[in-house]
């Protein structure tokens, strides 16, 4: 495709054609989903079909495929988890690229240009499109600069959607976080004071929450610790500071004999608790608190709440790896040896939830 193709209108399917220059809809990939790779060697696998479909010779196939390799052990993606963002979103360009038959290491500025608006087109939501743009630009930029591409269609002078620097998600503050512990450790159920008690000690998303077994429990370098699972089908390890290491013991003694494989936190036959019910839980707990707005909270929002009160007295950097962020376009090398658990802020801010909790507990327990 010719990069001077003007400014003619496009056409897109709302079925997640793809658009031409021409204005006719053309067939293209769906771009929601499960992704097209998810691991080093599929996205291999992946690229050494859009070579074939271009008709690249065996030598370019497998230098497009080395330089890749290359790229995904750098800095910015040193993580697994990290790594598995970039693979994920750049495996979708791939996807489109097969589909398109177009060459991946002479693609034009037009050709991403297409992509960007089928994103659009597709309906996801604009920070959505930005990562999918800026891992794909990070590796055109390393394959332009290797000499495995002809240029990087998206790099300087591409149109990107734009993202609010704000966060929508409605947030908490440490003393609704303190009144909704002493709530749940006066009147709720141990599960329930356990599951907020590990939410808030752990910053961890929500499906951390309803995917993890008791077998995640455990100790490292003299710290109780947990192994929660997080984005890319990875798991992380947090430490758990008394707070929340009390009530979980708490509840798991409540249970009984519990084996590693089952649920930590079980319904009564014995199943994962879901996230439909964390999010009725966390408002009516809210509620009951007397937080404000305490029906339009999430669980997300007890992980902004943290995200918050750590920030006020830790370096950001140390905040991001607590929280296991993994923006291509923010986060940083990942410190993978047992040093971050000694850094772990976690335990300042259970020592900072369990006194607040002692000075809210007097409220419920006499009733008010």
């Amino acid at each position: 495709m010719d990069d001077s193709a003007g400014g003619a209108e496009v056409a897109v399917s709302p079925s997640g054609g793809v658009p031409a220059a021409s204005g006719r809809v053309l067939s293209g990939p769906v771009l929601s989903g499960p992704a097209p790779a998810r691991t080093p060697h599929q996205l291999a696998d992946l690229l050494r079909r859009a070579g074939a479909a271009a008709g690249l010779p065996e030598r370019m196939i497998e230098e497009l495929g080395a330089t890749t390799a290359a790229w995904l052990q750098g800095e910015r993606r040193s993580s697994p988890a990290t790594q598995a963002g970039y693979i994920r979103e750049v495996a979708w360009w791939i996807s489109w690229v097969i589909v398109r038959g177009v060459d991946p290491t002479d693609a034009s500025h037009v050709e991403a240009d297409l992509y960007a608006a089928a994103l659009r087109a597709q309906g996801l939501k604009d920070a959505t499109r930005a990562r999918r743009l800026s891992a794909v630009s990070s590796w055109y930029a390393y394959l332009h600069r290797a000499g495995a591409a002809t240029r990087n269609p998206f790099g300087a002078g591409m149109e990107r959607p734009r993202v609010s620097q704000y966060s929508t998600t409605r947030g908490i503050s440490a003393d609704d976080m303190e009144r909704m512990l002493a709530y749940a450790q006066v009147r709720e159920s141990k599960r329930t004071f356990a599951l907020l008690a590990l939410m808030f000690s752990t910053g961890c998303r929500v499906g951390s929450v309803t995917e993890t077994t008791a077998g995640g429990l455990g100790h490292d370098s003299g710290h109780r610790t947990i192994d929660l699972p997080v984005k890319g089908g990875a798991t992380k390890r947090f430490v758990l500071p008394p707070l929340a290491s009390e009530a979980v013991d708490a509840y798991l003694g409540e249970r009984g004999a519990v084996r590693p494989e089952e649920p930590l936190f079980a319904t009564r036959t014995g199943r994962h608790v879901d996230q439909p019910y964390v999010f009725r839980l966390v408002r009516r707990i809210a509620a009951a608190a007397g937080v404000r707005g305490a029906d339009r909270l999430s669980p997300h929002s007890i992980r902004h709440g943290v995200a918050t009160v750590l920030l006020d007295g830790h370096a950001l950097h140390v905040v991001q790896d607590f929280l296991g962020h993994a923006n291509p376009a923010t986060t940083r090398r990942y410190d993978d040896d047992r040093e971050s658990l000694h850094r772990s802020p976690a335990y300042n801010l259970g020592q900072a939830l369990g006194a607040g909790v002692a000075r809210h507990r007097s409220r419920y327990e006499s009733g008010e």
